[in-house]
């Protein structure tokens, strides 16, 4: 005897509707779990991209710290070879016009130029001749001039003259 017009249908401990719920719920866990993952995986590769900028940063300012070492010694080096350069050329000047004091009568064999003094070895046809072309303008210049002269061979005479200046003249 059956009381039911229907075919009684097998009950299932899970439904279709909660299967489906379940499926739906566990994606949505494993889309969460997989975002979180994806965010500490980022985090971790920022935070290592962190330290290797920090080391770069350190080691950049220890380059610019090198590089500003080497650029005080070099515009040292410049400052002193642009000095010299100076001294080089007021020397240079010196000598060029200590050779245009010199008249064309008298010969020099050789020039002695010292910070404080100025020797000069050479040839004159006289000592008046001497005197007036060279010694004038050298003791306008010096404050201790003092010539001896030699007679050559040939009616010459050699001379040495020594020029010197006072320290406390050119200290001021």
């Amino acid at each position: 005897m059956t009381y039911s017009y229907i075919k009684p249908r097998v009950k299932k401990v899970v439904s279709t509707e909660l299967q489906l719920v379940l499926v739906f719920f566990s994606i949505s866990a494993m889309m969460l779990f997989l975002t979180y993952g994806f965010l500490k995986l980022k985090i971790y590769t920022f935070e290592q991209s962190i330290i290797r900028i920090e080391e770069k940063k350190v080691d950049l300012n220890d380059a610019i710290l090198k590089m500003q070492n080497q650029i005080s010694v070099i515009e040292q080096e410049s400052d002193k070879a642009e000095k010299i350069t100076t001294e080089n050329s007021v020397l240079k000047e010196s000598i060029k016009n200590l050779f245009d004091l010199v008249p064309d009568r008298i010969t020099l064999s050789q020039v002695d130029l010292r910070k404080d003094a100025l020797i000069i070895y050479g040839t004159t046809p006289s000592k008046e001749v001497y005197e007036f072309l060279l010694q004038a303008p050298l003791r306008s210049i010096f404050n201790t001039t003092y010539t001896s002269f030699y007679q050559l061979e040939n009616g010459w005479l050699s001379f040495v003259s020594t020029n010197k200046i006072d320290n406390k003249e050119v200290l001021k």
